[in-house]
C-alpha cells in the first residue's frame, strides 16, 4: 500500500463530529496515547518478564500510522511528503548512514 493510498483510505474514517480547526490537535494526542501504548508493551516485555506480544504491537502501530495520518490531514499535507521529507533530513545528517558522532554533534538548523 502507497502512503498517500493510506491516508486517502484512513480519512474515510476519520469522526466527522471533529471539527476541520480540531483535526490536527486530536491527531497529536492521539500520536501520544497510541505511542504510549506501544512503549508501555515493550517496557513490559523489557522490564516486567511479559511476553513481547508482536501482533498487539502490529495493532498499536497501526494506530500511530493512522494518526499520523490524521495529523498529515489537519495540517493539509500528504503523508508520503512528510516521509520523503524525513528521509532528506535523515540523509543531510548520516550522508553516510548512521553515525554516532554525527549524533552527538548535530547541526543547530538540524536539530528537529
Amino acid at each position: 500500500m502507497h502512503a498517500n493510498d493510506y491516508q486517502k483510505e484512513a480519512m474515510t474514517l476519520l469522526n466527522p463530529d471533529i471539527p476541520a480547526d480540531q483535526v490536527l490537535l486530536n491527531a497529536v494526542l492521539g500520536l501520544c496515547g497510541e505511542s504510549g501504548e506501544a512503549a508501555d508493551l515493550l517496557k513490559k516485555h523489557l522490564f516486567q518478564g511479559h511476553e513481547l506480544d508482536k501482533q498487539t504491537m502490529m495493532k498499536e502501530l497501526g494506530d500511530v500510522a493512522w494518526y499520523l495520518a490524521e495529523a498529515c490531514e489537519g495540517l493539509g499535507v500528504r503523508l508520503s511528503d512528510v516521509m520523503q521529507m524525513n528521509l532528506d533530513k535523515l540523509h543531510r545528517r548520516y550522508p553516510d548512514g548512521f553515525s554516532a558522532d554525527r549524533s552527538r554533534c548535530r547541526q543547530e538548523d538540524d536539530q528537529a
